[in-house]
């Protein structure tokens, strides 16, 4: 994987949609970015890395089975060990803390300047993974309501239930264009694309969130049951949301690019 902003797009809302597990983020959309090009040959043939990028990204997703654990850097990544692993609302997902290196004995507990460039790729992968999420949950939500009977009637044929859906369809055809248009801007070298980014990924965010809520609405309670398949991607896109910068942060971010143009 790698290649263009855009290529990154298509690929990662992919992954959202069929819920792909690995550190693709921290790999093909990160490290393929920051480190130098001697090194990269092996993400591009599929060996798994991954990365901590604090304060953003505090913890090494799937360390365990990466062939590398980087830390980043204000002078690039760092290799590190993981640690101890943690619990993650998602459980595709595993945590772990890192510890640093003898050569680098404060880089995994220091915030640091980093470079934008590889930060808003990975950022707008995280973007087009939430989209595809939520894509994912309308359709299967979409397909439920369409096959559950009340009252000896589909519950997909209730106005309030399509309203609903709706809403969710809207707000991803409205997420979709800024996921792409940072994309466009990424590949470009606009200067405010790190703040389109920034803008997609709270869109993205937010609207995966919606649709979560409202598949779960819909699909009642056996939605909450371990046995639905709704519930891997309702907490993916829990753990994606606070990933690669919190809401905060990036609705911040926005804030602080159109206050310096005025």
């Amino acid at each position: 994987m790698g290649g263009t902003p855009i290529d990154l797009v298509v690929a990662f809302e992919v992954l959202g949609h069929e819920l792909g597990v690995g550190p693709w983020v921290e790999s093909a959309a990160y490290l393929a970015r920051a480190l130098p090009a001697e090194q990269v040959g092996s993400i591009t043939e599929g060996a798994p890395t991954t990365v901590v990028v604090t304060p953003h990204v505090p913890h090494a997703l799937d360390a365990d089975i990466a062939s590398e654990v980087y830390v980043a850097t204000a002078d690039g990544p760092r290799p590190v060990s993981a640690d101890e692993q943690l619990r993650s609302v998602d459980t595709t997902r595993r945590l772990f803390t890192v510890v640093p290196s003898v050569e680098e004995p404060a880089a995994a507990n220091v915030s640091q300047p980093l470079d934008d460039d590889p930060f808003d790729h990975a950022v707008l992968a995280c973007s087009a993974q939430l989209l595809g999420s939520g894509e994912r949950l309308l359709a299967d939500t979409v397909d439920y309501v369409q096959q559950r009977k009340q009252y000896g009637r589909t519950i997909g044929s209730y106005q309030a239930v399509k309203h609903q859906l709706a809403d969710v369809r809207i707000a991803l055809d409205f997420a979709r264009p800024l996921v792409h248009g940072a994309a466009v801007a990424l590949q470009s070298g606009d200067p405010t694309a790190s703040r389109s980014v920034s803008a997609a990924k709270v869109a993205a965010g937010d609207t995966a969130h919606r649709a979560s809520r409202v598949a779960l609405q819909l699909h009642g309670a056996i939605g909450y049951t371990a046995e639905s398949d709704l519930g891997l991607w309702v907490n993916r896109v829990r753990a994606l949301v606070g990933a690669w910068g919190s809401t905060t942060f990036h609705r911040g971010r926005v804030a602080d690019a159109l206050a310096g143009s005025i």
